[in-house]
């Protein structure tokens, strides 16, 4: 059957489709649809779209990004995202051919994740429980840092957990991941701890609102803002600011440095990987080993740094 009419229909039925086919998060539609934007507005400067488009056009297009000296990854993602709608429009008759299924991409570079020692961590923990205008921001703060450490979540699965996840002083927590796959990890007795005392104080903050007629929030970490938590920015900018007050480099410190140091510290004190695949919720345990040659390069770098024969040669 005949596609649709527009670019821009074609776009948004193939993002309806892995939304609803495929359960696609919520981050990565929106990445698709930035990327087959950026793809059909290149093509309509050529003359053509999405229907007409050939291999060449493809490849002619994806010479472009690299001129534009946009990073690997970010073509890497872009031709995916092509070759997505691509699949689609074949499988749905729109089209008789795949022009990108041929083309290959430029791959990823394989850099080794950014991690933090305990120290750091360390470090990171105590600025939570002492940065913040009031006490139940240091709360929050302390709770954030603390179930970030102790589960490995990733930042949009942690601003965005519902308060009922929370409620009973649970040992585990149920966290909602990548398209809708859900797993449970367990809690530290320090992350329970900042648990307990961040629900009162939200709790102290929601009754008070509610007499003044504002409905309660329906998420642990609540905001005013349009998605009605925390959200994952202002998280990024927290977390630098507690590098600072901690005295770690604020160059090394991510939401998601955390989860590496999380996987990294689990398998130095004997995790298997199995395991921090399910915690990480991985899809593939090849994504998680990675974490064996973080610490690889780590130990060899202790080697380096603390053998009495190395300093003795240096």
């Amino acid at each position: 059957m005949p596609g649709p009419a527009t670019q821009e229909q074609w776009i948004s039925t193939f993002l309806e489709a892995q939304a609803a086919e495929l359960g696609a998060a919520t981050n990565t539609l929106l990445a698709y649809g930035r990327d087959l934007k950026d793809f059909a507005a290149w093509l309509a400067r050529k003359s053509s779209d999405l229907a007409q488009a050939d291999r060449d056009l493809v490849e002619a297009y994806l010479i472009d990004c690299d001129a534009q000296g946009l990073a690997r990854a970010t073509r890497a993602r872009r031709l995916s995202a092509v070759k997505q709608i691509y699949r689609f429009a074949f499988e749905e008759g729109w089209r008789a051919d795949n022009p990108a299924i041929q083309i290959k991409g430029p791959g990823r570079q394989k850099r080794l994740p950014k991690t933090l020692d305990v120290p750091e961590v360390d470090r990171l923990l105590a600025a939570a429980r002492s940065t913040g205008r009031s006490a139940a921001d240091r709360l929050r703060n302390t709770c954030l840092m603390e179930l970030l450490y102790a589960t490995g979540m990733r930042v949009s699965e942690l601003v965005s957990l519902p308060v009922t996840a929370a409620r009973g002083d649970p040992r585990m927590l149920l966290i909602m991941g990548k398209g809708g796959k859900e797993r449970m990890v367990p809690l530290s007795p320090p992350a329970r701890t900042a648990l307990s005392d961040w629900l009162s104080a939200r709790d102290e903050t929601e009754d008070e609102a509610t007499a003044r007629g504002v409905p309660r929030s329906r998420f642990l970490f609540p905001s005013r803002g349009k998605s009605g938590h925390l959200t994952r920015h202002r998280f990024y900018m927290l977390i630098k600011e507690l590098a600072v007050a901690g005295g770690v480099a604020p160059g090394k410190v991510t939401p998601h440095t955390l989860r590496h140091a999380f996987a990294t510290h689990l398998l130095a004190n004997g995790a298997d990987l199995r395991s921090i695949q399910t915690l990480l919720g991985h899809a593939d345990v090849a994504t998680t080993e990675i974490y064996t040659h973080v610490l690889e390069e780590r130990l060899a770098d202790l080697v380096l740094e603390h053998h009495p024969l190395v300093k003795d040669r240096g």
